[in-house]
């Protein structure tokens, strides 16, 4: 349920509204919009009597909300969240771009990479410290090691670091070391890590669940929002379908739906969506076209020989030509890059 108020409002009657509703049962969330304020109640809105609300001077209306996720609502939050990431802000008119390495393998080559991304316009470096994989025989990551790789290339070049937590456990390490925390796929509906993550104050990169439905998806939002921590940035990456060309279906679709469903930023990751380097362009073209915050691109220097997912990695030469692309259809679609 929401409660619109009128324009004009003072902070000390919307406490005292607040106050009231709160007594009824319910979780009170003021948002303090450009245009207008309003409480979202969060919990068992039976307990409210709409029309004792909307008999309150201040009350212009109530909206009912049908959908299960409250605090990633659209309603609750009509203007468009902002993301601050250790000063990039992700979700405003500019659009971010994240780019590196899939995993960190050398200090050679992440700070290489990092030099390269940043010069060409990059905002943020990723690189996977921690690698799940579907094989166990597969690279699985430098680990703490290559933390503190990614760790270095930050000092170096002066970019905040992106990187996948896959254990409760570094939390506390990935707080206080890593600049925007992501959730991979796989662990999206891992509730128990989601829930932890809210109770931190570092912002959290959402990716997409494999055949996760964009409700879900918003859902695993909740988990991290209702703890607290509303800083979170959801990622598509593609999901599983029948086919079987490339990696992933990216669903460039599900960019408008989440914006005309969640106040939530949201960022296109088309080198995991497609698995393959020479879609990754066209794909992130059309990802900025369709409204998306921003892109996160598998970039490495030496893709033949890359540990991990070299087929989906565009070489640093790529990833410039695809950056003064994306500032053309930015312009074109009233954004810009940060």
């Amino acid at each position: 349920m929401v409660v619109v108020l009128k324009a004009g409002t003072g902070k000390s009657q919307v406490e005292a509204l607040a106050d009231k509703l709160t007594k009824m049962g319910v979780e009170v969330n003021p948002v303090y919009g450009k245009n207008l304020t309003i409480l979202g109640l969060i919990g068992d809105t039976t307990r409210v009597d709409p029309t004792r609300v909307e008999a309150d001077p201040c009350v212009e209306k109530i909206i009912h909300v049908a959908e299960p996720f409250k605090k990633a609502n659209r309603a609750f939050h009509p203007d468009d969240t902002v993301v601050d990431v250790s000063g990039v802000k992700i979700g405003g008119e500019a659009l971010t771009i994240i780019a590196g390495p899939c995993s960190v393998e050398s200090e050679e080559q992440i700070c290489q990479v990092a030099g390269d991304v940043k010069r060409m316009g990059a905002n943020l470096l990723r690189g996977g410290a921690f690698k799940p994989r579907t094989s166990p025989y597969a690279f699985q990551g430098l680990k703490y090691d290559g933390l503190k790789l990614l760790i270095e290339a930050r000092e170096k070049t002066g970019m905040p670091i992106v990187s996948e937590i896959m254990s409760p456990a570094d939390i506390d390490i990935f707080e206080e070391e890593v600049d925007l925390i992501q959730v991979g796929a796989r662990n999206m509906q891992n509730f128990d890590l989601l829930r932890q993550l809210g109770r931190c104050k570092k912002p959290v990169l959402l990716k997409r669940g494999l055949s996760a439905t964009i409700e879900e998806w918003l859902m695993s939002a909740e988990y991290i929002m209702c703890e607290g921590n509303e800083n979170v940035i959801l990622c598509e990456r593609g999901i599983r379908t029948f086919e079987t060309y490339t990696r992933n279906t990216i669903d460039l679709s599900a960019i408008p739906a989440i914006k005309k469903m969640s106040c939530l930023p949201v960022l296109v990751d088309p080198s995991h969506a497609t698995g393959k380097w020479w879609m990754v362009e066209p794909l992130a073209k059309a990802a900025i076209a369709v409204g998306a915050d921003g892109l996160m691109i598998e970039v490495h220097n030496d893709p033949v020989h890359a540990l991990c997912d070299g087929q989906q990695s565009i070489k640093p030469e790529v990833f410039a030509n695809l950056m003064r692309d994306v500032r053309t259809i930015a312009q074109a679609v009233g954004r810009k890059i940060a």
